[in-house]
């Protein structure tokens, strides 16, 4: 489980291809601290890690993960946002994430506004992905809040430090983006499609 604050921004050293799974070398300040096994968001994928090297991390995508995230992207020297997972003592300064990307959004739009940025997504709508406004969703593992969402488009306000201390100051128009919906707005959706199925059948 993760919060959304990013930690650390980590730099794709190497990429391999082993069948249909990719490998991910990660150079980042926090490699060095990481151990095997050990689970870290990539972009807001929860990711094992498999091997240690100095001052590197590898991390395995299976076909799967490949497909439903942008991780299929990345290049080396590409930015990767980090975050390791939560401790139970640790304050929640984010929202509840768990590195399970729902979908992907595109870039449509970037405005700068007086220092901080608004940066706007189009996505594929569905009943179980909800967003309200004012509400909790998590962009590339970056936790944010949702600004002025429609049926398929919404934004998100970036203060200068995040856009500094993420991967959002690469982001460009057409760019694409991992998305996790809010896991209470997901279990309410759900229920509402479990309980309106019943209530048909009746």
């Amino acid at each position: 489980m993760f919060t959304g604050i990013i930690e650390q921004i980590g730099t794709v050293e190497k990429i391999e291809t082993e069948g249909s799974n990719y490998h991910f070398t990660i150079a980042s300040p926090i490699s060095s601290e990481l151990k095997i096994d050990q689970s870290v968001s990539h972009n807001g994928v929860c990711l094992t890690v498999v091997a240690l090297g100095d001052g590197t991390h590898t991390i395995t995508a299976i076909d799967e993960t490949i497909s439903r995230t942008n991780l299929g992207d990345l290049k080396a020297g590409d930015p990767v946002n980090l975050e390791r997972a939560m401790l139970p003592s640790s304050r929640l300064d984010g929202h509840i994430v768990q590195g399970h990307v729902d979908a992907t959004g595109k870039c449509i739009g970037i405005e700068e506004k007086e220092g901080s940025w608004y940066f706007e997504f189009q996505y594929q709508p569905s009943p179980e992905h909800l967003l309200v406004d004012k509400g909790s969703v998590c962009l590339n593992g970056v936790s944010l809040t949702v600004v002025n969402p429609s049926l398929d488009q919404f934004s998100v306000a970036i203060i200068p430090y995040t856009f500094e201390n993420t991967n959002f100051k690469n982001l460009k128009i057409g760019d694409s983006i991992n998305l996790e919906f809010d896991i209470i707005g997901k279990y309410i959706g759900r229920y509402f499609e479990i309980y309106s199925s019943n209530l048909l059948k009746k």
